[in-house]
């Protein structure tokens, strides 16, 4: 059914009374047909009021404050696949229990509204929370659900969304100047058919009832039942979420990470950027990296009694994730084949290296390349052309980030496991272990795409399963398609990285020959950078 909505007369009666305040009428603004039932629409609606970012793009997500009935069996996530802004994406929302409202401070409490004849089944009290705090400040929201069966051939199910704040001037900048938001389902069970519209609350003074007729408020309204219908509808035929979000960490950490850091750091590397790239979608996508991994590392190493055991970023591009992982005080360091501008922007004498410095023009030439190919090998005559090398051995403990490293990514997990390190890979293009461009075979689930990307995930996932490693993925919230995080931070039960048959694992996927050759290419052309 496509989105073609009727626009109500201004002079058209309120579909609903409310007798909450005297001279306050709900203004209907857009209707539109569906075949989504009721129950769909409330399970539509709770995720809305757990996501408010769906219908938003100025707000990162809520936070339930309150809520009257207990919702073990609720769904949190959120129904958008995409997580294509700069600010860290579509969210789940916190949960609560319900709680006595009585020991609410007194701005949390419930703001009620009295709709004669559709009784309230569901009372909610949530906290929006903007993407930035300098524009505006979080806003408390009543989110009540009502529902009443009139006859056989008609159920009205209301969600009314009720700010909390004294007057329209209190309004933040990403709520429309209205006193309050309606969502209507009208639904016939004998056809299976129905009627969404949406109502604003319009106050009592002639100003009050003009700004409800301005076109900027109209839209809101349109694009408000636009994204209801989509959901509807998709929900109505079937539609299965892909993609599962905070997985790893919980929503609300990562995100206020993300807020701290982006207030602290974005508006001056962005202005600061030196690379040729889009300061805009880098600055961003490594921001966003850096609060998800300050988080994993808090929740890993806060009950150890030994100190961060430092980082190592294989093929660290442009520098900036070291930068500002070192700058929040985690020792660290990376390294490419070729140094970027950016980089006299961010050394910084911390780190790890034997240098002492954070970012290093190195090669990656694994020790075990030289073991399995020998020194008979065409290929090794190469090794003469080539210094400044790193044998992929690091610290045991040292975490090993590698994200968008291209020719490094498959060897991620080997490393990782010969060096008994914790590893995090989020994969980009798709090479194989001698460094060469190629096409991974399709997933080994048959469900899932057979896209370049999808499969390249699979195959470096597989690469990390035989290294002995029990994997977690995240889909990381950075503006960037390629946001698959795989996380290896425990071994498979049973097998010691000692066991691991290193020579095994790099023949089954197709051997080392011709790495010598395309690493001596990367110092001639260098890398494409990140």
């Amino acid at each position: 059914m496509p989105f073609s909505p009727d626009q109500i007369p201004s002079s058209a009666a309120p579909y609903f009374e409310d007798v909450s305040s005297e001279h306050h009428a709900w203004l209907p603004c857009f209707s539109h047909g569906c075949t989504f039932n009721p129950e769909l629409f409330c399970s539509i609606m709770m995720n809305m009021v757990r996501n408010p970012n769906l219908n938003s793009s100025w707000l990162f997500r809520a936070d339930i404050l309150y809520d009257d009935e207990a919702d073990d069996e609720a769904d949190n996530d959120d129904d958008d696949d995409n997580d294509d802004d700069n600010d860290g994406g579509n969210n789940q929302a916190t949960t609560t229990t319900a709680i006595d409202t009585r020991k609410l401070p007194e701005y949390d409490r419930p703001v009620l509204r009295e709709i004669p004849k559709i009784p309230r089944q569901r009372t909610l009290v949530r906290r929006l929370i903007p993407r930035s705090e300098k524009r505006d400040k979080p806003m408390n929201q009543t989110c009540t659900f009502h529902r009443a069966q009139q006859s056989e051939t008609s159920v009205t199910t209301l969600v009314i969304y009720t700010p909390h704040v004294s007057s329209l001037d209190d309004l933040p900048f990403y709520h429309p100047k209205v006193r309050g938001i309606a969502h209507l389902h009208q639904w016939n069970p004998e056809t299976a058919k129905g009627i969404i519209s949406v109502h604003f609350l319009g106050g009592p003074d002639e100003d009050d009832k003009q700004r409800l007729q301005d076109p900027k408020i109209r839209r809101v309204a349109f694009h408000l039942l636009e994204i209801l219908h989509k959901h509807g509808q998709g929900s109505a035929l079937g539609y299965v979420k892909r993609v599962h979000h905070d997985v790893v960490l919980p929503q609300a950490r990562f995100q206020d990470r993300y807020g701290y850091l982006k207030s602290k750091y974005a508006r001056q590397l962005v202005e600061s950027w030196a690379e040729a790239t889009d300061p805009g979608k880098h600055v961003f996508e490594d921001l966003g990296i850096a609060a998800f991994l300050i988080e994993l590392w808090t929740d890993m190493y806060k009950n150890t009694n030994t100190p961060f055991p430092g980082f190592v970023d294989l093929g660290c591009g442009n520098g900036l994730l070291v930068y500002l992982l070192t700058q929040e005080g985690y020792d660290g360091w990376g390294f490419d084949a070729r140094a970027r501008k950016s980089w006299a922007n961010y050394t910084t004498p911390s780190g790890k290296s034997p240098s002492g410095k954070s970012l290093e023009e190195k090669l990656l030439l694994p020790s075990v390349v030289s073991c399995v190919t020998g020194s008979g090998d065409a290929d090794d005559t190469r090794r003469e052309d080539i210094s400044n090398a790193h044998d992929g051995r690091f610290e045991p403990g040292t975490f090993i980030v590698s994200n968008h490293a291209d020719e490094l990514t498959p060897w991620t997990p080997i490393l990782a496991a010969m060096s008994q390190c914790p590893f995090i890979m989020i994969p980009c293009c798709s090479h194989n272990l001698t460094g060469d461009r190629f096409r991974a075979p399709a997933p080994r689930d048959k469900s899932k795409s057979k896209s370049t990307y999808a499969s390249l995930v699979d195959w470096v996932s597989q690469i990390a399963e035989d290294c002995g490693w029990q994997l977690e993925t995240e889909m990381l919230r950075i503006p960037s398609t390629r946001n698959t995080g795989i996380l290896g931070r425990r071994r498979t039960s049973g097998l010691a990285a000692s066991d691991l048959d290193v020579e095994a694992v790099l023949a089954k996927y197709g051997g080392v020959k011709g790495y010598y050759a395309n690493v001596a290419k990367l110092v001639k052309i260098g890398p494409r950078g990140h």
